[in-house]
């Protein structure tokens, strides 16, 4: 019997709506079960967001379990699913399958994982909040915003920098603002017919008479050097660690600490040269070993005609 195109094509048909009705009680069941997987990961997701919020967990650390559980539903379900609807592929082909494709994504993707782990890392710690100013190599900003794979920081001249989360995991980063008080420092040099006590009592009087210095924490005058023409104090006290906290505390203190000492009558001197008129000191003339003083061009004897 020949057998045409057109009878090849019917017989494939009706080969594959044999095939179809055969395995569509399998099919259905594969999507109620993919289907009561979703259902049992959108409660799990609920619950754990619910306990995370509850435990002040940040927004994008929530988030990123949310995710994890969702994709870790998606797969658990696929797999159980492709079992269901194909009988012949058993659990141990699926993850041999799953190990191989997770080695080969690992080596396309290693950058953005890289990232992401930085990221779930930076997240689950308790420092560096959003808010926070830091400093990092040549970043240094205001967090805004921390995601998976990446961090927001505004700079002080308002440029926005996407750092990597690798980049601020391996490097070390400074948080200037992890605690609400933080110190700073001001030398002022005093002249050499000061007396010490004087200076300090003024300097002291100073700095409690700022409001920005606070309470909490102990200021400090200490007298540090001899410089080469004042006597030199560095004060020491503590204010609130915001940026413009910081700046307005210190005009506060130059602007009290030039008062008090005028009111006591103390000087702030400026560098000074001497000049010396001591023989000793005057600069020596370089003669040549062969000249005597009248061959010298100094002595005004020339020679010839």
């Amino acid at each position: 019997m020949e057998l045409t195109p057109l009878t090849d094509l019917r017989e494939s048909l009706d080969g594959m709506a044999t095939g179809f009705f055969k395995s569509l009680p399998n099919l259905v069941l594969a999507i109620v079960v993919l289907v009561a997987i979703m259902l049992v990961a959108h409660i799990i997701r609920a619950i754990v967001s619910a306990a995370m919020k509850k435990a002040n967990v940040r927004d994008a650390l929530r988030t990123l379990a949310q995710n994890l559980i969702g994709i870790a539903a998606w797969i658990v379900g696929v797999a159980i699913a492709l079992t269901v609807l194909l009988p012949s592929i058993s659990p141990a082909d699926i993850i041999a399958g799953l190990g191989l494709t997770s080695v080969a994504i690992g080596f396309a993707f290693k950058d953005v994982f890289e990232n992401f782990l930085a990221g779930v890392i930076i997240l689950s710690r308790e420092k560096m909040r959003i808010g926070d100013m830091i400093e990092c190599e040549d970043v240094y900003g205001r967090v805004e915003n921390i995601l998976i794979r990446e961090t927001h920081v505004r700079e002080t001249d308002g440029e926005l920098v996407i750092v990597p989360n690798s980049f601020l995991f391996k490097n070390p980063v400074t948080i200037e603002t992890d605690h609400a008080l933080k110190r700073q420092e001001l030398v002022v040099g005093v002249d050499y017919d000061t007396n010490m006590p004087e200076a300090r009592d003024a300097l002291k009087g100073a700095l409690e008479a700022c409001e920005s210095v606070s309470s909490e924490r102990d200021a400090e005058v200490q007298c540090v050097s001899f410089g080469g023409s004042s006597i030199d104090f560095r004060l020491l006290w503590w204010t609130k660690s915001q940026p413009a906290d910081q700046r307005g505390s210190y005009d506060e203190v130059a602007f009290a600490v030039k008062q008090a000492l005028d009111d006591a009558g103390i000087t702030i001197p400026f560098p000074q040269s001497t000049l010396s008129f001591r023989p000793e000191a005057m600069p020596l003339r370089l003669q040549d070993s062969g000249m005597s003083d009248t061959d010298s061009p100094e002595s005004g004897d020339t020679k010839g005609g």
